[in-house]
């Protein structure tokens, strides 16, 4: 990859301003000053730039521990979203993999990589999501069965996949879902006869939300963890 190009694709600089950049002398390669805009730059090369290592381009993994108020979107006329907490170059390519509503909060996986995020979101992957919900009422005792077999939601086609129902307190669950319609957990308590109060994702996969991760927070995704959503998905 030429280095203007290497530079600019991992950093907020534009190739104009890294031209400049590298004139000036701001920009070594293996320790040596470089002039070249169009040096070739290979994969045991090493670029800073005033003084610093300047990472090589390639696919990015995030989780993020979402608050209430915040889209899951890139851009919004309304509301702020997840990528403005993110303190990252080149915002404009992540994607949100698998979007929550604004009012629901946990983790939220992101990325540049498209055949990842596809991995994630793609209802024939069957990636399981765990949600903890709490209802305005009691969870009957036949909720946990009525999700198993699946619920038809107003305006669907078609029923829900089977979906797990694990009780927690008399208001409080667990459900697991390997689908992601719209608004589905909260719709799916809506039919039978419920309400959602709070509602909270604590995993995708084998991707969980760790309690060190405070609210607003994200972090780097490890390879095991970004490896377990493609291996889930050969495997389903």
């Amino acid at each position: 990859m030429r280095l203007d190009k290497y530079v600019s694709n991992s950093t907020d600089h534009s190739r104009v301003q890294v031209k400049r950049l590298i004139k000036a002398g701001a920009i070594k390669v293996n320790d040596n000053d470089c002039s070249n805009t169009s040096e070739n730059i290979t994969a045991g090369d090493l670029v800073t730039l005033h003084g610093e290592l300047v990472g090589r381009p390639g696919p990015r993994y995030f989780m993020l521990n979402k608050p209430q108020g915040y889209v899951c979107a890139t851009r919004d006329g309304l509301n702020p979203t997840v990528l403005d907490l993110l303190d990252e170059p080149r915002l404009g390519e992540l994607q949100v993999a698998g979007r929550l509503d604004l009012d629901t909060t946990g983790l939220v996986l992101i990325t540049d990589d498209g055949k990842w995020n596809h991995a994630v979101t793609s209802p024939k992957r069957r990636c399981q999501k765990i949600y903890h919900v709490t209802t305005s009422r009691e969870i009957s005792a036949d909720s946990g069965a009525k999700f198993a077999e699946g619920l038809w939601l107003d305006g669907e086609k078609s029923i829900t996949l089977p979906a797990t129902l694990e009780t927690i307190y008399s208001n409080e669950c667990r459900v697991g879902l390997s689908e992601g319609r719209y608004h589905q957990v909260k719709r799916m308590f809506a039919a039978i006869g419920n309400h959602v109060e709070n509602l909270h994702r604590e995993s995708v996969g084998a991707i969980a939300l760790g309690s060190d991760l405070e609210e607003g927070c994200y972090r780097v995704l490890t390879q095991i963890e970004i490896d377990s959503i493609l291996s889930a998905g050969d495997s389903a």
